[in-house]
């Protein structure tokens, strides 16, 4: 599998970081950074996950609920919703408002929450909200509002991030002929000779891609391969892009604080 970036090799960022994808779509991908240290990669990860604003309902007014279901419960529901959220488009703090409005026999969905802003919408429509029998309805009118993942789960658009280190994998040497070549497992992402393979693809057993081999596996300094999943409230780089803009300017409070 070839895992170079769309340009050909992996991207350089200010002459001193590499960045190539692994798996790249507009929801999840992996993509491994070289040149980074743990702190700044451990930094990047909590960043995506609490630093980067997302819209989420936030209050909701009720018209009418004759459902079997509390209102509380019908507002949980409804704030777990994912929202888009374009970049740079609001302010922290800044709402929008959302109605819905159905009446049974019918299921209430995400996608029949309608807003006033064309430009924050459920990004999921099939989520249900409430099943309703004949002769109950739900109305109510929401206000979304963008916050940071830090005030609260349901502002964080990375649903699943994480990172681990790359692993480079070297043949060393051939198997006793007299042993048993049992399981290796490794998770996540190797190097061998050059090419970035994952490991689902051997389905995490070294001795599947190996099976004669005697094996040195060591961690690739400085390089961190991230495993990124959005709700997709924003793209995979959006989120990125954000979480690092958010770092810089984190970076340059500090250092006007220390001149001050």
């Amino acid at each position: 599998m070839s895992t170079e970036s769309e340009s050909g090799s992996g991207a350089t960022v200010d002459g001193e970081y590499e960045v190539t994808f692994v798996e790249r779509g507009p929801q999840e991908a992996r993509f491994l950074v070289r040149g980074i240290t743990p702190a700044f990669a451990n930094g990047i990860r909590r960043a995506m996950v609490a630093d980067v604003p997302t819209m989420a309902i936030d209050s909701v007014r009720i018209v009418e609920n004759s459902s079997v279901m509390f209102d509380e419960q019908i507002g949980l529901r409804l704030g777990l919703v994912p929202l888009s959220t374009p970049p740079g488009e609001f302010e922290i703090g800044e709402s929008v408002t959302l109605a819905l409005d159905v009446e049974g026999p019918e299921t209430a969905y995400s996608g029949d929450l309608v807003s006033t802003e064309e430009l924050v919408s459920p990004t999921i429509d099939s989520i249900p909200i409430i099943e309703l029998k004949e002769g109950q309805r739900l109305e109510i009118e929401a206000d979304a509002v963008l916050e940071r993942g830090q005030s609260h789960a349901k502002h964080q658009g990375g649903i699943a991030v994480g990172y681990r280190h790359l692993q480079r994998v070297e043949e060393v040497g051939e198997l006793d002929s007299f042993g048993e070549a049992e399981p290796r497992i490794l998770r996540g992402v190797i190097e061998d000779d050059g090419e970035l393979i994952p490991t689902s693809e051997f389905d995490h057993d070294l001795r599947e891609r190996f099976p004669d081999a005697e094996l040195e596996i060591e961690d690739v300094p400085n390089a961190f391969v991230f495993h990124v999943e959005t709700d997709g409230s924003m793209s995979v780089e959006e989120l990125v892009t954000e979480a690092i803009g958010s770092l810089e300017s984190r970076a340059e409070e500090l250092k006007e604080a220390v001149q001050l």
